[in-house]
């Protein structure tokens, strides 16, 4: 598991340069996310003191309806379903470099099965990947993983999502040509038909 936790750090953001940090509108204290899939809809809880500058930058993210045709592009059973490159690489390229700077570890907030977590190569580089956990991983939290929100509903449907391609789908290749190259090369991949922010 330690390569795949290598590769969680190193390749959450391929070739970016160092920028300017970003700041996003504040978010709701508390926020839910429906998450529409290929493979069945969840929900996501959002608690922005857990992590405010990562609940304030997805919550501009599924206003701006970024997440909508996102591939799962990573998928390691008992470790991280992965996601957050968008469809299109030319609007992709627009949020590469609009890094978001580092939140605190949370005493009693962990890397717990269901939680979401930002994906990142080093600190301060956080900008749109996300992970949801499929277990415990504990290990991440004095990392510079700090959740922001765990699936509160239908985690089935997060533990069904297509996993045969792993980690194979390239990085460089997502960013540089967006989902033409994953329907064409990795044609099963699981993906979200649209985030949207609901009512508890």
């Amino acid at each position: 598991m330690s390569r795949f936790f290598l590769a969680l750090i190193s390749t959450a953001v391929l070739f970016s340069p160092v920028s300017a940090d970003e700041k996003s509108e504040k978010a709701p204290d508390k926020f839910r996310v429906k998450v529409t899939t290929s493979k069945g809809d969840f929900i996501i809880e959002v608690t922005r003191e857990w992590a405010p500058l990562g609940a304030d930058r997805f919550h501009e993210l599924v206003k701006k309806e970024f997440y909508k045709e996102a591939r799962f592009f990573r998928v390691l059973p008992g470790f991280v379903a992965q996601f957050g490159m968008h469809a299109d690489p030319k609007i992709h390229s627009q949020w590469v470099n609009k890094k978001i700077k580092d939140d605190p570890k949370v005493a009693g907030v962990s890397n717990k099965k269901g939680y979401l977590t930002y994906a990142h190569a080093g600190p301060g580089t956080r900008t749109t990947q996300l992970f949801i956990n499929y277990g415990d991983n504990a290990r991440l939290d004095d990392l510079g993983f700090p959740p922001f929100g765990r699936v509160i509903k239908g985690m089935e449907v997060v533990e069904a999502i297509n996993a045969e391609y792993r980690q194979d789908p390239d990085q460089g290749q997502i960013r540089s040509k967006g989902n033409a190259y994953l329907k064409e090369n990795f044609p099963n991949l699981d993906y979200i038909k649209e985030m949207k922010i609901v009512k508890e």
